[in-house]
């Protein structure tokens, strides 16, 4: 009776051993995922940063889902332990099993903290692109804001408007707005803000 007991804690622990290892090669692949990811999110020509996001909410879902098998397996094993019901020549494998657990915890946690890093900076650089498209609408805004203005005047209907009936009026009032949106379009490039 004790060879059989004996027998089914080691297959036992062989199981959750395997399971662990699997766990492991689970945590492995996620974070060759993730390197995958972070050169893809720091890579210049990226744009596809849906998919980015989309592909790093997947990889947190699988590390949650592993993280918390983790866990069930270190409670039970742990209970195990406590129990006092395990065969002593049985103990080294239990509490190399846990102590694997614990790495693994501690990876699972790295990948997670990675996960966030990698999602912030994601949305960092979505930041930045659309901050980006913003100030061209900004810049287009003032270089035409005063020819525009300048061109209002000139088409209100006045009766008296001593500019009409100069010769040179026309091609001065278009100098004006030419040079009145090279102006800030001008000062911008030089700040180095275009």
């Amino acid at each position: 009776m004790k060879e059989k007991a004996f027998a089914a804690y080691r297959i036992m622990l062989e199981l959750f051993e395997l399971k662990v290892d699997a766990l492991a090669e689970l945590l492995e692949q996620l974070h060759i995922q993730l390197e995958n990811l972070n050169t893809r999110v720091f890579h210049a020509e990226e744009r596809d940063f849906e998919a980015v996001i989309s592909l790093l909410a997947g990889a947190q879902n699988r590390n949650d889902k592993a993280r918390l098998s983790l866990m069930d397996k270190e409670r039970a094993l742990s209970f195990l332990l406590r129990s006092r019901h395990c065969p002593k020549d049985q103990l080294p494998l239990l509490r190399e099993i846990l102590r694997d657990i614990g790495s693994l915890n501690d990876h699972s946690t790295f990948l997670f903290e990675k996960v966030q890093f990698l999602m912030d900076a994601t949305t960092g650089r979505i930041d930045i692109e659309q901050n980006k498209i913003i100030k061209i609408f900004s810049i287009a805004a003032v270089v035409f804001l005063p020819p525009t203005l300048i061109a209002s005047i000139y088409g209100m209907n006045f009766s008296f408007m001593p500019e009409l009936k100069w010769a040179f009026g026309y091609p001065v009032a278009i100098g004006l707005m030419l040079a009145a949106g090279f102006a800030p379009y001008w000062y911008f490039k030089r700040k180095g803000w275009l």
